[in-house]
């Protein structure tokens, strides 16, 4: 889409992830001729808003042990205000201080980020696998590349977060690691940085030091048996960038200086693939494989 490389870029809601850090380092790149789009998260946030508006977070296991957020409407109202009205305007707020121009955006905009609300998400409670009706999240289907791709050839970072828009023009929540690949795959991106509260994919949770410098995961199926909780979702995110053409993708420690930097330098987990299986392009973006 551009002769510069483009690089999308996930900025973790873990309170760890140095926010500020990650934009100094979007900037760098910048300044230095790539183009970056940046995906966020708001974790951190969510819970803290919740928790002083009242309103219980809890969380679905799925049976393949990949873990999402419940989103029943009170959470999906906390989860727009945390994102679209917390965390983008400090991250936008960041960038033009460091003299980079971005433009904050959630899916809604331009109908940038379409999803398929899901009908029911099973659940593992207590050793038994329930079906949870519902939930208001949904599984991305499209992206409609015309809006953020204006604002990369116009030299503008833009800053996206979920929400999505259902079939029926309604918000739904959705993974933001996996609104990353999307976006990733749907603009022909070289690179895809998904930056976490970890130094990378670890052999063992418990130990900081056991970093995987690289991890092949199944082209379906559970992610892996390293994979849990929240590295799931993100193995599941790096293998849909991958099927959908993403030259590489790099798990990375984002607590750390110039994150974005060392995690193309090779730190943290390269994620690779069995074996690809290549998306299906649609007349006004990308669609995508659910």
């Amino acid at each position: 889409m551009t002769t510069r490389p483009l690089t999308v870029v996930k900025c973790g809601g873990n309170p760890a992830v140095d926010a500020a850090g990650i934009c100094a380092d979007v900037a760098g790149l910048v300044r230095a001729g790539e183009s970056v789009l940046l995906v966020h998260g708001g974790s951190a946030e969510i819970a803290r808003l919740a928790g002083k508006l009242g309103v219980p977070q809890r969380r679905l296991v799925a049976p393949d042990n990949v873990s999402t957020r419940y989103t029943d409407p009170a959470t999906l109202e906390v989860v727009v205000l945390a994102l679209a009205g917390a965390v983008k305007p400090k991250m936008v707020a960041e960038l033009s201080r460091l003299g980079v121009p971005s433009v904050g955006l959630t899916g809604l905009d331009g109908g940038m980020l379409r999803a398929r609300r899901k009908a029911a998400v099973r659940s593992v409670v207590d050793g038994r696998t329930t079906l949870v009706r519902d939930n208001l999240s949904g599984r991305l289907s499209e992206v409609r590349t015309e809006l953020p791709r204006t604002l990369l050839r116009s030299g503008f970072v833009p800053v996206v977060s979920p929400p999505a828009m259902d079939e029926q023009g309604q918000p739904v929540n959705v993974d933001a690691d996996r609104v990353a690949a999307a976006l990733a795959a749907a603009l022909g991106a070289d690179r895809l940085v998904l930056l976490t509260g970890a130094p990378g994919v670890l052999a063992d949770p418990d130990d900081a030091t056991s970093v995987l410098s690289g991890y092949e995961v199944p082209a379906s199926g559970a992610p892996g048996r390293f994979a849990g909780g929240g590295m799931a979702l993100k193995l599941v995110a790096a293998r849909e960038a991958l099927a959908g053409g993403v030259g590489s993708v790099q798990i990375a420690d984002g607590r750390v200086p110039d994150p974005v930097s060392r995690a193309l330098a090779g730190s943290g987990t390269t994620v690779t693939m069995t074996c690809a299986e290549p998306a299906t392009a649609g007349p006004s973006g990308r669609e995508l494989r659910t």
